[in-house]
């Protein structure tokens, strides 16, 4: 199945919840959302009295997505099944996308309901190669992002991993493959089951053209690549071209996920191997019927995220074209069948 969907809620949706999102999505006729993650900013507060012997998911008036115990170096993450013990020191998400843990279930449910398919992308800036203090905070809002997937039933965790700084192609993909290993062994700690996505990059200094993305995925069990077609397209200075070109990127991207893949599509801007930004699809050279083509030669299971300035009108768009390119091929056949039988 082919899944059409917006990165964020859709620019016509006249209400800004993730709920009136999931609901937009549905009566545009689409059929997923990636839930954006802008900030993940946190607040801390020692354990009332009325907090102590619950555990975490169970404090309703406001979103914890993680327990300190102990001080200085010696503190550490209390696991989300642990109940909670006077001392502990309980983080909050300010803004958060839903208000606890129960209600994040119940969006996850009414997208069900709606055959909406949920993913989450982290904040857009992130470092995973510096180790410093920004570093921390990127792995934070993905470990984080994994605790909310999780919740909500969604498909995958897509994340940027940042810029090679002043360090060496090699050097700055072995940050990231220790980075990436570290992220999964705490989703398999905790059982989160939801894939990481790590998205090719669209820029020559920020880490993540296709052949490294495919490094990391091998070096790590668990993360996936996530194609963003624009940023592949922008890196190859318009790459992107006959369907053959899309049938190479997923044909080695295979032993990863044979059928089921999760991208992104816009048109885009580029100028010597760099995105400057993000177009609507009828305005930029990365042209999407080569890659309906693709699709419906091998008869993928993909969501489609539209990234586009238009957002859920390109993805409509898209959508459209695909069944066209679907309609010929049937005309197609059956102009065959006919000519066959003569």
């Amino acid at each position: 199945m082919i899944r059409f969907g917006p990165s964020g809620i859709p620019l016509s949706c006249k209400g800004r919840t993730l709920r009136d999102g999931i609901e937009d999505v549905h009566t545009l006729g689409l059929t997923a959302l990636e839930i954006q993650l802008v900030r993940t900013n946190t607040v801390e507060r020692y354990a009332t009295d009325e907090d102590i012997g619950r555990v975490p998911n169970d404090i309703t008036d406001e979103l914890v997505i993680e327990v300190l115990r102990g001080s200085g170096k010696r503190r550490t993450i209390v696991d989300f099944k642990e109940k909670i013990k006077k001392g502990d020191v309980i983080c909050t998400m300010i803004n958060p996308i839903a208000h606890n843990y129960q209600h994040l279930k119940e969006l996850g449910e009414i997208a069900s309901n709606l055959d909406v398919v949920l993913s989450l992308h982290t904040p857009y800036y992130m470092d995973l190669v510096a180790n410093n203090d920004l570093t921390q905070n990127s792995l934070d809002s993905i470990r984080w992002g994994g605790l909310l997937a999780q919740e909500m039933g969604a498909t995958i965790v897509a994340t940027h991993l940042g810029m090679y700084g002043n360090l060496s192609k090699k050097k700055a993909t072995k940050r990231i493959i220790d980075n990436i290993k570290f992220l999964q062994d705490w989703f398999d700690e905790r059982k989160i089951k939801v894939p990481l996505g790590l998205e090719t990059s669209g820029r020559q200094e920020i880490f993540g053209d296709f052949k490294e993305i495919i490094k990391v995925c091998e070096e790590v069990k668990g993360p996936v690549p996530v194609l963003n077609f624009p940023h592949i397209h922008a890196r190859g200075n318009g790459a992107l071209k006959k369907k053959e070109d899309f049938q190479e990127l997923f044909d080695k991207i295979s032993k990863f996920s044979s059928k089921y893949h999760y991208t992104h599509f816009s048109g885009v801007e580029h100028e010597d191997g760099n995105e400057i930004r993000y177009t609507p699809i009828k305005k930029g050279d990365l042209k999407f019927e080569p890659l309906a083509e693709c699709i419906l030669d091998n008869d993928f299971d993909m969501t489609i995220i539209s990234g586009s300035p238009l957002l859920e009108h390109d993805a409509m768009y898209m959508r459209v074209i695909m069944e066209r390119v679907l309609a010929k091929r049937e005309a197609k056949a059956e102009r065959q069948r006919k000519k066959d039988k003569k």
